[in-house]
Order: C-alpha cells, then structure tokens, then sequence
C-alpha cells in the first residue's frame, strides 16, 4: 500500500489518474530553506522529511513530496498574501523558470530520493490579467503562485519536461522508482 505524506488534491489527483492506489497520511512538518541550501536540496529534503514523518507499518510505503518554482536563482515557494503572488507573476510574465518537485519514497528504513526538473515558458502578462488572476485566489496555495493545470494555463507558451512535476508530481519518475 502507498501512504501519500500530503494533503495536496493536485497529488492525489495525478495517481487517481494514473491508476495507484493509495491512502493520505499527512504531517505538519517547517517548510523554511536552510540558510544557503539549493532548490534541488531543498525539494529532496523536504521530500523525505515529509515521508519520515508519517507512521507507517513495515509493508508500507511512503510517499513524500515538495514542489518549488525558480526564475534567477531564487525559490517562489508559495505566497504569502496577493502581493506577493502579484511579484512572483511579474517575475515570471515573459521568462522561463524551472519547477523542482522532490520525491522520497520510505519503507522501513529504505529510502530512494530524486527529483525532477521541468522549464516553463511564460507569455507576457500585462497588469490587469496578473490583478485578475490574484484575485481569482488560485495563486495562493500554489509553489510560484500560479497552476498550469487552472486560470494560469492560458499564459504558458510551452514547456520542456513532466507537466504533471510542475502540476506537484512527476509521475513517471515515481512509477519508475515505485517498480525498482
């Protein structure tokens, strides 16, 4: 049985989708970056930290998972009130950035960690569509402050990698290591 450490609906929709099985068993844990810490590093710890930090029974396994949006280095993780998510669309209108989702997944005392990596091409947007999507409220629970899959669709140009990482999890990477 899989254990998904997430309350996240996007997560739980992607293995609905795709066919797996499984129960949500999540945890509270500090999703503050470590002084100094890469996005890649930070989406793998917060991966296995989430995982660790679910009860499971020895034949279970746990899925852990964190998403983070990164244009000129820093992380846009999710905002934390309209005007920061208005920041984050203007950092993001026109440019391309990258989404990092890490996974972890944790039976017993085994781990496997990785990560996935997808870049995204935003369209200009002017400021009345970033006032008007901040207002439509989706951007507020999301890594970077928008969702491909919702309102924010109609400003991606294209992308290059999972679509389903930059919705929250990179399923083919975790069919693959689910099968390892």
């Amino acid at each position: 049985m899989l254990i998904l450490a997430s309350q996240s609906p996007r997560r739980a929709e992607i293995l609905r989708q795709a066919g797996i099985e499984f129960t949500v068993r999540s945890a509270s844990v500090d999703e503050t970056p470590l002084p100094h810490e890469t996005p890649e590093d930070y989406v793998r710890r917060l991966a296995e930290v989430k995982a660790i930090a679910v009860h499971a029974s020895p034949d279970e396994t746990v899925l852990g998972a964190d998403t983070t949006v990164v244009v000129d280095g820093e992380m846009l993780l999710k905002p934390a009130d309209a005007c920061d998510a208005r920041r984050m669309l203007e950092a993001l209108s026109g440019r391309c950035h990258e989404v990092l989702t890490g996974i972890c997944l944790r039976r017993g005392s085994d781990r496997v960690c990785d990560f996935a990596r997808t870049r995204v091409w935003f369209t200009a947007m002017t400021a009345p569509e970033i006032d008007a999507y901040v207002a439509s409220g989706e951007p507020m629970d999301k890594a970077g402050g928008y969702a491909i899959q919702g309102l924010a669709s109609k400003f991606i140009e294209r992308i290059d990698g999972c679509y389903f990482n930059v919705v929250g999890l990179p399923i083919a990477l975790l069919y693959y290591h689910l099968h390892r």
